[in-house]
């Protein structure tokens, strides 16, 4: 990884694909990184560990976990006692608004993050968000985002004033889940670290069937390497 600069960004960061990849692109860029985990009482929760162990593979400058327990409003099969999507085709997964969407999830993120972000004088947020493989989260498209840039910059005391200009970089937005596994293994992210899975086991076994699974596998399988990260039983990768 290049020397880091002066210039520091917050990265929300899960300690998924996605978001490691982000976070290795914000590093690669020259921004100073700021990682922040949302602790949302997510059934995932072995993401958080694997958030700790990649922030510190990655030599962050700050790795902040914020506790924000969604469960009090439910609504999605990641925070309320609803079965997690299994075994989907891509047709399947791309065709509407899937239960595992949580409410608003990004925006809360990406409120929590602008305000650290305000704080430590920083221009720039990151998010892995992604317009082709998002599973028909709303809250993954370009539109989305660029309502939310508009609206950092109105919404804060330093935006007001005219002290920042708040930018929100979506490097992945337009990228294949192939083309995104080829740049952080070009950038070093080791992918052996991450989880993506809805439904892993209480050890952090993936389950190898759910949306993000599918979507995970299908990646290494076009890229042509076989997904480090552990399973619960064997897959089928396509290998």
């Amino acid at each position: 990884m290049p020397a880091q600069s002066n210039r520091g960004a917050v990265v929300l960061f899960s300690g998924g694909v996605d978001s490691s990849t982000t976070l290795a692109i914000a590093i690669a860029k020259g921004f100073t990184p700021y990682a922040l985990t949302i602790r949302y009482g997510q059934r995932h929760m072995v993401e958080l560990d694997a958030a700790r162990k990649i922030a510190r593979a990655m030599d962050v400058v700050e790795h902040k976990i914020i506790a924000l327990d969604l469960r009090a409003f439910g609504g999605s099969a990641l925070t309320a006692d609803i079965a997690v999507p299994k075994h989907r085709n891509e047709a399947a997964i791309g065709g509407g608004i899937p239960v595992t969407y949580v409410p608003a999830r990004n925006t809360i993120f990406l409120a929590l993050a602008l305000a650290w972000a305000e704080v430590i004088d920083a221009d720039d947020l990151f998010i892995g968000v992604n317009a082709l493989d998002y599973s028909g989260y709303p809250d993954c498209r370009p539109e989305f985002i660029t309502a939310f840039e508009r609206l950092a910059n109105l919404a804060t005391k330093a935006g007001v004033e005219g002290r920042r200009r708040f930018a929100v970089h979506t490097p992945l937005i337009r990228m294949s889940k192939k083309e995104i596994l080829r740049t952080g293994t070009d950038l070093g992210v080791d992918y052996g670290l991450t989880i993506s899975c809805y439904d892993p086991s209480d050890d952090g076994k993936a389950c190898g069937s759910c949306d993000a699974c599918t979507l995970r596998l299908q990646g290494f399988a076009q890229l042509g390497i076989p997904d480090p990260a552990p399973y619960r039983a064997a897959v089928e990768t396509g290998l």
